[in-house]
């Protein structure tokens, strides 16, 4: 049987360190659907692919030098770029985790992490999701918040908040179904409802609205 044609994902690596990049673009170039876009080595040469390249998803390290992964993402935006960002980096802290998911960060991928593990993020990013563990959110959350005294109306429901905290772990419906004990189409009920309350259209605008304006309903 035929196989099924697939899409290929143009992926942009921006890490200075030159062996760590060199690594992560023959991982990612043996993997069926993935194509290097191009592996820069500051936030100058990223900025020149993203405005020249078709990319998909850009694989992003925090430390560049004198400057960080913040900086690029702003002035990406700022030129057009509407792709994904997956940030790779060693760590951060909980106030830069908050300002990176307030910029419009996908997720965080740790190095430390399994390497067999990225292709599937990437995947999963580049589809529409997002990749952060719960303790990430919550410590964003909790440094960059504080919950007002004064009584607030309940935007979302409890099972709203219950999708919610597994779309911040980045599953997708169909695991969160079989979480929670309800069926995919419900899930998928309870997402178009949690869009419409936020006005996003995305996974990822859903986790950065809700941290930024909704913050005390989770």
């Amino acid at each position: 049987m035929p196989e099924l044609e697939q899409t290929t994902i143009q992926i942009l690596l921006v890490d200075d360190h030159a062996l760590f990049r060199e690594g992560v673009a023959r991982l990612l170039a043996s993997e069926s659907g993935f194509k290097i876009a191009g592996d820069c080595g500051s936030i100058e040469e990223g900025l020149c692919a993203v405005k020249e390249k078709s990319v998909d998803i850009v694989l992003l390290d925090f430390y560049l030098g004198h400057r960080n992964g913040t900086e690029f993402l702003r002035l990406a935006r700022q030129h057009g770029f509407t792709g994904k960002v997956l940030l790779i980096t060693a760590g951060v802290d909980e106030e830069t985790t908050n300002d990176l998911i307030r910029a419009g960060i996908s997720g965080i991928f740790l190095k430390r992490d399994s390497p067999s593990l990225l292709a599937q993020v990437i995947r999963h990013v580049v589809s529409g999701g997002v990749w952060f563990k719960q303790e990430q959110v919550q410590s964003a959350v909790e440094a960059q918040f504080k919950t007002s005294a004064e009584p607030q109306n309940e935007l979302f429901t409890e099972r709203e908040r219950q999708v919610l905290s597994y779309v911040f772990e980045g599953f997708s419906n169909h695991r969160i179904a079989e979480r929670i004990g309800v069926s995919s189409s419900s899930v998928k009920a309870t997402m178009q409802q949690l869009f419409s309350k936020t006005g996003v259209r995305t996974r990822s605008q859903l986790v950065r609205i809700v941290l930024e304006q909704h913050k005390e309903q989770l």
